[in-house]
């Protein structure tokens, strides 16, 4: 076995020089040598005239042509051509080639360029196999190697059939026509290609998802080529010559000119959504929400008729909202992933998205991962940027501090607290287009993709009319359209409006921050007024005489205290809205997590204020034939009530703060509002300095007001 792979390499470079010798040209005149597979049709073969054509042949070129540089097609072979590049021989190779993890240890991939998936088909006169259900105790086939047979080994205990491998597609199409197995697995490229050229068998079922193919260098060189190929593929992405290329070879059925109209079960859905995320939703200068989210999910209710309500509550929260049925479905730059599968059903992916490192404009010092040895990088909780950097923290050395906000990661780098951020690469190029001073030195890494997510099982017809809808807009241009609205060149779409300063911030977004403190107020005001009510009523029963009202007084305050109240607020809006099965609203779930919070603390003020009273003052009414109660209302509380007033305003300050946290829940308060205003802006240090200065005046009228009010009572 060894010696004859010793043979086999021995040839391959044998076979790779003889495809080389003649190649010698001029460092700054350089002709790129790529490696393709001899035949693997529709990407590469050769065509009656015997020239080499495809889709890998013919976007190649085109990208070259469109980036102006040259190659040499080198149609070696699969296998050879992943050793031209390994060996030098070659500077990339494009052959169908699988993006997969284990690749990229070995490889620098770009950017997608096709998205495969296997499917099955059967001959074209076998009426009995319309599912896999049909496959159990028949023979099915799949070449050696390929994505088709480890799905078939991975579900062949499922599904109960045999499985018959083959070297190539010869033999397994022949195997089908000679009825040696009942169906076959294939790329369904592949599949498509061959029934377009007459072989007689059809398609059954939808294609399985499979890995993306990606034009490939060797890890670590020729970074100049992999650029060049993803600018040239975006532009003829951008330009539609890509879908022409791709439709020449793989003939589909024709789309339909009408969308299919599902019938919604609702009157109104509620979308739940992130509340800053530039440019999928965000506030625009006129504090509406707008973006790629916002927009596909707004034109889909029109197209297909049913009507939705957002909620812009974070992701967090919207992740939440949904699994406890506040809402019916989200819609927030979620990756599909598969542990979130086992939680929600996802819609057809909307974005193909992708991740990738900042630094400080004018870091001269990282140019590549191994420059960031020793040093601290930034990355969201949650993100695909944190699992990036913990599953190569060890190969580059790195250290990982985790930030729960845009804001806060951009501001740990430009404050010189991490040395670099990660982030998706549509979400730094906003920030980049809104003034932030940073660059990326390192080419992004392709990422998951995004997807409208609903609960399990629940609402698949909102599920359905979102891809009806999202299929007739890529199948119009309309989704082009709106990606280009706030994805164009790295740029979002051009604003009048002055926000670049604290003057051009406070006037175009006063009137947003009054609101945002009117609700502060508000929410202060209603939970403090109730929680005065059942603050007193509590420690009025904590100075009881009667032993069991102590103890409810006592277990109460040391409940609500224990919980942190950023807790008990996620609790009664998600948690107890699924346990009683009745929706309460986020403006009333904070008012009860305020009034919980404060009376917990004013039951304790009033015990307190009671028992500063001198006890022999008590005594000596009770002597003089005075009730308990008469003794509470004419003699102690009067006097308690003197000495607590300036507890109780310094409570109702601390009140005031505490609707900060509140904002967990979605509730626009004047905290919430500045981090939208900052996630559209990235003026963190005005916005944040504005909202300080509000804080103040309020706090600092309120204790001015507690000054006089106890003056006039003492």
């Amino acid at each position: 076995m060894k010696k004859r792979f010793i043979f086999l390499s021995l040839f391959s470079m044998m076979l790779i020089g003889l495809f080389s010798s003649k190649q010698t040209v001029l460092a700054e005149d350089k002709t790129y040598q790529i490696g393709t597979d001899v035949t693997f049709a529709p990407f590469e073969f050769q065509n009656t005239d015997n020239e080499y054509v495809g889709i890998d042949i013919d976007l190649l070129k085109e990208i070259a042509a469109d980036q102006q540089f040259e190659v040499n097609f080198r149609p070696l072979g699969f296998n050879s051509s992943i050793q031209g590049v390994i060996s030098n021989q070659l500077d990339g190779m494009i052959a169908g080639m699988s993006i997969t993890e284990e690749r990229k240890k070995t490889f620098d991939f770009s950017d997608p360029y096709f998205d495969s998936g296997i499917q099955m088909a059967v001959r074209t006169d076998n009426e009995t196999v319309s599912t896999y259900d049909d496959l159990k105790g028949e023979v099915v086939g799949a070449k050696v190697g390929t994505e088709s047979a480890t799905f078939l080994a991975e579900n062949q205990e499922k599904y109960g059939y045999e499985i018959k491998l083959y070297e190539d597609a010869t033999g397994l199409y022949g195997s089908l026509k000679n009825n040696a197995l009942i169906a076959i697995f294939d790329d369904f490229p592949i599949l498509g290609y061959a029934i377009a050229q007459g072989e007689e068998f059809k398609l059954v079922g939808e294609p399985e998802k499979g890995n993306s193919y990606g034009f490939a260098v060797k890890k670590g060189e020729n970074a100049e080529l992999l650029q060049k190929f993803n600018e040239g593929l975006a532009n003829l992405k951008a330009s539609g010559r890509y879908d022409e290329i791709v439709a020449t070879y793989i003939v589909q059925s024709e789309p339909t000119s009408e969308m299919k109209q599902v019938t919604p079960k609702k009157d109104v859905y509620v979308i739940a959504s992130d509340s800053a995320f530039a440019p999928f939703e965000f506030q625009n200068e006129n504090n509406q929400y707008v973006g790629i989210d916002v927009d596909l999910m707004t034109r889909a209710a029109e197209m297909q008729g049913f009507t939705i309500k957002f909620n812009h509550i974070g992701f967090s929260g919207a992740v939440q909202a949904v699994e406890s049925n506040q809402a019916d479905g989200m819609i927030a730059g979620m990756t599909i992933t598969d542990a979130r599968k086992q939680v929600f059903d996802f819609s057809t992916p909307y974005f193909d998205s992708g991740i990738q490192l900042a630094v400080k404009k004018g870091n001269t010092t990282v140019t590549s991962f191994d420059d960031l040895n020793g040093k601290n990088v930034g990355a969201k909780v949650g993100t695909e940027s944190a699992d990036y950097l913990e599953a190569n923290k060890e190969t580059y050395g790195y250290t990982i501090k985790y930030f729960d906000a845009a804001d806060q990661l951009y501001d740990a780098l430009r404050v010189g607290a991490v040395e670099g951020i990660m982030d998706d690469y549509p979400v730094i190029g906003y920030a980049i287009a809104q003034g932030q001073e940073i660059e990326t030195p390192i080419d992004r890494i392709p990422g998951g993709q995004y997807g409208f997510a609903v609960k399990q099982g629940q609402n698949p017809e909102l599920l359905e009319m979102f891809n009806e809808a999202l299929a007739e807009m890529k199948r119009t241009g309309e989704y082009d359209q709106i990606l280009a609205t706030y994805i164009q060149d790295g740029k979002p779409a051009e604003t009048t409006v002055d926000e670049s300063s604290f003057i051009g911030i406070l006037k175009n977004n006063y009137q947003i921050l009054l609101k945002g403190l009117g609700k502060t107020i508000l929410l202060t005001l209603i939970s403090f007024a109730l929680a005065l009510v059942v603050g007193i009523f509590l420690g009025l029963m904590s100075v009881s005489p009667f032993k069991a009202l102590r103890t409810i007084a006592s277990l109460y305050v040391d409940i609500i205290r224990g919980i942190p109240m950023m807790v008990l607020a996620l609790f009664i809006y998600f948690g107890l809205s699924d346990a009683i099965g009745m929706t309460i609203p986020d403006f009333t779930a904070g008012i009860i997590t305020l009034t919980l919070n404060a009376s917990a603390y004013i039951a304790e003020i009033v015990r307190g204020g009671i028992n500063a009273v001198p006890v022999g003052q008590t005594e000596a009414a009770r002597s003089l034939g005075l009730s308990y109660t008469r003794t509470m209302q004419k003699i102690v509380l009067p006097q308690a009530i003197r000495i607590m007033i300036p507890s109780f305003v310094n409570q109702f300050v601390i009140s005031l703060k505490d609707t900060t946290i509140i904002s967990v829940i979605g509730i626009v308060e004047l905290l919430q509002t500045g981090k939208i205003i900052v996630a559209r802006t990235m003026q963190t240090t005005n916005v944040y300095l504005i909202i300080a200065i509000m804080y103040l005046i309020v706090i600092t009228a309120l204790t001015k007001l507690a000054k006089v009010l106890e003056k006039r009572v003492n």
